[in-house]
């Protein structure tokens, strides 16, 4: 048997009507259709885009609404436990975070934090360091710079 377009059909349940509204009070979205009573959202058209921002432009109103994104980015945060992955004695920068996986591109930078355990001798070039991961590093004969 062969399938047709013509005969091709949604699965059974899998698409629901649309309520159609103002149609009298046995819908139960007559009257005023779902839209309260007066005021400009009531009417045709009423409240289109950023216009209701006043004379803000709608750049200017962007950090205001919800979900608005910092330009800054926040640096990537490593644990210093994370960094026994590492060869002992090797030299770790903001590329070789990205490249292992601690970091990502996009951060733009990176801090080591003091976290866990570390048990082999690093170099940091180029990163910053909070004060208890720099007295741990120090303490194992690493060196920041």
């Amino acid at each position: 048997m062969a399938i047709e377009l013509s005969k091709l059909r949604p699965a059974s349940g899998s698409r629901r009507r649309y309520k159609r509204v103002g149609r009298g009070n046995a819908s139960g979205k007559g009257t005023t259709a779902g839209r309260g009573t007066k005021g400009q959202r009531a009417r045709q058209g009423g409240r289109k885009g950023l216009r209701q921002l006043g004379q803000k432009w709608a750049t200017q109103a962007t950090p205001k609404l919800a979900g608005a994104a910092s330009i800054h980015p926040k640096a990537a945060t490593v644990t210093l436990s994370a960094l026994n992955e590492f060869a002992t004695g090797k030299t770790i920068d903001f590329t070789s975070l990205v490249e292992a996986g601690f970091a990502s591109r996009a951060a733009g930078a990176a801090k080591i934090v003091d976290g866990g355990k570390l048990t082999k001798k690093i170099l940091i070039h180029g990163l910053k360091v909070s004060v208890g991961a720099r007295k741990k590093i120090e303490a194992l004969g690493g060196t920041i710079s």
